[in-house]
């Protein structure tokens, strides 16, 4: 017969062991965890296993550019984005973020396959969100969102894709540009903010939210 001190030592090493494999754990400080592990088990519970977020107070990340995905942790895990997003939740997950881990998330993202949230704006709000997204509003030098964003709002290199985007989300980040210096690396998004008005924030919002997956 086992002695007693033995078969707790065995149990105990087994359990030490399941907690230690990779494939099972949210280690964001241990640099051999894979990307996908972290994706799915830590990144999941506010962005969805997929990519697309149930709760707007998350952004949707599936089929997000990859660049800009990179851009962003990187940022987060630096302090260089300051918004109350990255404040608050992003700067202690991303902090221990290798580069490999960070590319790998942001492979998985862009090969996730989007979905348009629900939504209940009304024709003449995505009419006017459109008209500002194509056009801009010249008569306060706003360029064109799609100038950037391109025509489908599907993004490109570091700029993100807004289709499918929850409407609430967008809205917040537009203030932030708009009213605060927490994102440095958006200059650009920063000049464009400062010439629309919150009704223009809904309005864009609610049309790139609305936008189709392409």
């Amino acid at each position: 017969m086992r002695p007693p001190g033995i078969t707790v030592s065995i149990a105990t090493a087994l359990a030490l062991a399941g907690c230690a494999n990779p494939e099972r754990s949210r280690d964001l400080a241990n640099p051999a965890i894979p990307a996908l592990v972290l994706a799915r088990q830590v990144c999941a519970n506010c962005h969805g296993i997929d990519g697309n977020a149930t709760s707007p107070n998350f952004p949707n990340l599936a089929g997000q550019s990859q660049p800009y995905l990179v851009s962003q942790l990187k940022g987060f895990r630096s302090h260089d984005r300051r918004d109350p997003a990255g404040f608050e939740y992003m700067w202690g997950l991303s902090r221990s973020l290798t580069d490999a881990q960070i590319e790998g998330l942001a492979d998985y993202y862009a090969r996730q396959v989007p979905v348009t949230p629900p939504g209940d704006a009304d024709d003449a709000t995505l009419h006017a969100g459109q008209a500002i997204f194509d056009h801009g509003v010249p008569a306060r030098q706003v360029p064109a969102c799609a100038s950037c964003h391109g025509a489908q709002g599907q993004g490109h290199d570091t700029f993100p894709r807004l289709a499918g985007q929850h409407a609430d989300y967008v809205v917040k980040q537009l203030a932030v540009f708009q009213r605060t210096e927490e994102r440095p690396d958006g200059a650009v998004m920063t000049v464009v903010a400062h010439g629309l008005r919150e009704q223009d924030f809904a309005s864009v919002a609610a049309y790139v939210q609305a936008l189709p997956m392409r």
